[in-house]
């Protein structure tokens, strides 16, 4: 008679798991995920600078329009169903998760890592992942807070189980499937099933949306899509903005520590970390231009759909033939000036970044609760011609939170919280443009990086929280009249700006009636706080 070890038992009992074909190796070592992908998983090498280096076949970002949450009684009430949220009936999750099954259990082998999500442990949820492919286990190694030996002996049953069945397609003709790629949620069984699509940042963001149910419906506690970091003097800063707005390199500053790159909580006690690692983008990456990036990129980080020569392996990471979407997963503690363990104080500052490719927001401005909860619900940046094929003049963009792909309950619900944590720990909030001012892109300079870093210099210092201050029109925003190490001229976009007073205004309404046509869709809850921040636009 095989005696089966616990964890083998649990798989088998509760999801089928075949253990007398299918060996379940656990938590295994770095040098063995390595070889083990090297073995059995067709294109991984090893990077000049030591990485493991995987491919995730033909999805290589995120499929967000097949994502699903199961509509079941105990958490329908609660989500904001819609274009994020899709409706998933219990059967055919079952229907999923019994072909996702079906197809581990072809494997000789089997890989499951159990670690945490939260850095704080009264907050933390336990989570398995069970995969076939070693570079998923990798990743998420990686990504998730590795156990010691003991929390591991005692980690007991999982809170939330991964089934990562990617390289087997779903069914399309399962009732509604709309391709062959399915990432579904199931909050009832606590389980998340993935089919079709073998890119690893589903797990990753698979595990955010679950904490960003959890934590604020569960147990009171703001998740956050957003980078934090914390002064000499313990004081926290807490970024949010979108691709290209430049919050990855300001929060990576050599000044202060860095609590996370991308998923935080913000709790009674202060924020915490979601994630034990970084999943930085790695196009044009370079030493000079982010050496912490750079350099934490070696043995144990796994890099993703990057191009490299096939005899020196030194990768080419200028290369976007195979996706511009070109990764790496490392553990945080790679990065030379992380907070160990992740988490600090109540934040003093909250700063939403945005990339104004029209050229009429301020650098910097000072935010009330209602600006801070209408802009953070807003999420507005630009794309800018040269970033996207068709792209020919600034387009914008809006992404509830920061991060509406992501979200699980209606967006006021976060915005609320987070003003009220703004109040009871008397944070400030400022809205910064790292884009263009002077004039629209093509027209104008980008604004220089030394007067943005001037700018959150004069923050953290806490020169621009006793500032002089004016009203900037439309938005009713406040400027501040001077900024240490940033011109005069530059701090008012009207001012600054290059061609007629007439133009100006027309672009400035542009923008606002774009901020106006989005929010509609979040009237329906927003708050009279909230809808009172809207621009008000003078004909």
């Amino acid at each position: 008679m095989v005696l089966h070890t616990k964890l083998e038992e649990e798989l088998h009992d509760v999801a089928g798991i075949d253990y007398d074909r299918v060996t379940i190796k656990r938590n295994p070592s770095v040098p063995v995920l390595y070889e083990e992908a090297l073995l059995h998983e067709e294109g991984t090498v090893i990077s000049s600078a030591g990485a493991l280096v995987s491919y995730s076949g033909k999805k290589t970002g995120r499929s967000p329009k097949d994502k699903r949450i199961v509509d079941e009684p105990d958490s329908s009430g609660n989500i904001w169903w819609g274009p994020v949220n899709t409706k998933m009936s219990e059967r055919v999750f079952m229907v999923n998760h019994e072909r996702a099954v079906d197809y581990l259990n072809t494997h000789k082998r089997l890989y499951v890592f159990d670690g945490f999500a939260g850095w704080d442990k009264k907050y933390r949820i336990k989570i398995r992942v069970v995969a076939s492919r070693a570079y998923h286990i990798l990743f998420m190694r990686n990504m998730l807070i590795r156990p010691t030996n003991e929390e591991l002996e005692n980690f007991g049953t999982p809170d939330f189980t991964i089934f990562n069945a990617g390289e087997f397609p779903a069914n399309r003709y399962t009732t509604g499937m709309t391709s062959s790629t399915s990432v579904a949620i199931n909050f009832k069984r606590r389980e998340m099933v993935i089919l079709g699509t073998e890119y690893a940042g589903e797990m990753k963001k698979g595990i955010f949306t679950v904490m960003h149910y959890l934590m604020p419906a569960k147990f009171g506690v703001l998740s956050l899509h957003s980078s934090a970091n914390e002064g000499e003097d313990g004081d926290v800063t807490v970024f949010f903005g979108l691709s290209g707005t430049g919050k990855t390199t300001l929060s990576a500053d050599p000044a202060r520590h860095l609590i996370g790159d991308d998923e935080h909580c913000w709790s009674d006690d202060g924020i915490f970390n979601i994630e034990g690692g970084c999943y930085a983008k790695c196009i044009d990456l370079s030493g000079e231009k982010e050496p912490a990036i750079f350099n934490a990129i070696r043995f144990g980080s796994v890099l993703e759909n990057v191009a490299l020569d096939p005899e020196s392996r030194f990768v080419d990471y200028s290369d976007d033939s195979l996706t511009e979407n070109t990764r790496c997963a490392y553990p945080i503690d790679f990065i030379p000036n992380a907070k160990i363990p992740c988490v600090g104080t109540h934040p003093s500052n909250i700063i939403l970044l945005t990339c104004d490719a029209f050229g009429v927001l301020p650098p910097v401005s000072k935010l009330t609760s209602g600006q801070a909860m209408y802009h953070f619900i807003s999420g507005y940046t630009t794309k800018v011609p040269g970033t996207e094929d068709g792209i020919v003049e600034p387009t914008a963009t809006f992404s509830a939170c920061f991060g509406a792909p992501f979200l699980v309950l209606h967006p006021q619900k976060y915005a609320t919280m987070l003003a009220e944590k703004m109040a009871k720990h008397k944070a400030n909030a400022w809205l910064i443009n790292t884009g263009w001012v002077g004039g629209k892109a093509g027209v104008a300079k980008r604004c220089p990086l030394k007067y943005t870093r001037a700018i959150l210099d004069s923050i953290h210092s806490g020169e621009l929280a006793n500032a002089e201050y004016e009203p900037f029109e439309v938005f009713n925003i406040d400027i501040p009249k001077k900024v240490s190490g940033v011109p005069d001229e530059f701090l008012n976009p009207r001012k600054a700006w290059q061609g007629s007073q007439e133009e100006f205004s027309k672009s400035l309404n542009k923008v606002a009636r774009m901020f106006q046509e989005n929010f509609k869709t979040y009237e329906d809850e927003a708050s009279t706080e909230t809808l009172d921040a809207s621009p008000f636009i003078v004909m």
